[in-house]
């Protein structure tokens, strides 16, 4: 199998490890399969791809998500550097509501994140740099662009940076408690 996926402590969010194929010229890998995918309990369809520069340590993006009926699910990939990649579980209802998880993502590791809709996504660029791909599952709408204050203390994340360099966009945002957000769990 071309993929290893691992479900993490909310398990609607899972790490997905690329089997790479090296040779004297580099190497290969696959970095979305369909058939993959489903099998290992992910029947998501990416519709948008997004590509991310940031061009310093310390970069700070997120916490963001799109509201239903345009909910987004992400696959997030570094391409090159390495990033603190954190999902928060911001379904109404949800017995993980208000709980993320966190996990190191880097081009060297090979490692890819699902994010599925209901959470918030934000990352922090740990290396001098990062290039960071997400493919999406709905289409970007931005009267549906919302976002949670990356510092609230509701969450008490501990990003690895003190003083992060931030959007006036992701610094105005409200915390969890405040956020328009109009997810509803639905389990399965």
């Amino acid at each position: 199998m071309p993929f290893e996926f691992t479900r993490l402590e909310i398990p609607e969010v899972v790490l997905v490890r690329a089997k790479v194929f090296p040779d004297p010229r580099g190497f290969f890998m696959e970095t979305y399969k369909r058939s993959e995918f489903v099998a290992n309990g992910l029947p998501v369809t990416f519709v948008q791809d997004n590509f991310s520069h940031s061009a310093r340590r310390g970069v700070l993006r997120g916490l963001h998500y799109q509201k239903d009926p345009k909910a987004q699910g992400k696959l997030v990939m570094v391409l090159r550097g390495e990033i603190y990649d954190v999902a928060v579980d911001i379904r109404q209802g949800s017995p993980t509501y208000g709980r993320w998880v966190a996990v190191t993502l880097s081009s060297s590791a090979h490692t890819m994140l699902y994010v599925p809709p209901g959470f918030a996504h934000g990352f922090c660029v740990l290396s001098d740099s990062a290039d960071v791909l997400y493919k999406c599952t709905e289409e970007y709408a931005p009267e549906l662009d919302r976002g949670i204050r990356w510092d609230d203390p509701d969450l008490a994340i501990p990003w690895p940076v003190e003083e992060p360099i931030l959007s006036e966009k992701d610094r105005a945002w409200a915390g969890l408690r405040q956020a328009d957000n109009n997810y509803v769990y639905r389990p399965e």
